[in-house]
């Protein structure tokens, strides 16, 4: 039986959110990366100091559109990275 690979195609492509910078306001960052996580509060403050971190995976394009702003609106510098696709075998 050969192996046959299927690629779904969905509407929105899963994106990460990397903090690169967490800025002048360390706290302030904290409490967003606290809401957005769920992490505790001592977690939270050491996943915002070692920068760059990925914070959020495979979420959608607005939601991470929202998290990125939140971020900065708090004082950080942050990104979006769409996720790359699956590298199927080409026949």
């Amino acid at each position: 039986m050969a192996d046959e690979y299927f690629l779904l195609v969905c509407d929105d492509v899963p994106h990460d959110v990397v903090l690169t910078d967490s800025g002048v306001h360390v706290m302030d960052v904290v409490q967003v990366v606290r809401r957005l996580t769920g992490l505790s509060l001592w977690r939270s403050k050491v996943l915002a100091t070692q920068v760059p971190a990925v914070l959020l995976t495979g979420v959608p394009e607005e939601d991470a559109a929202a998290a990125v702003s939140a971020l900065r609106d708090a004082g950080a510098r942050a990104e979006t990275r769409e996720q790359p696709g699956p590298d199927f075998p080409k026949h």
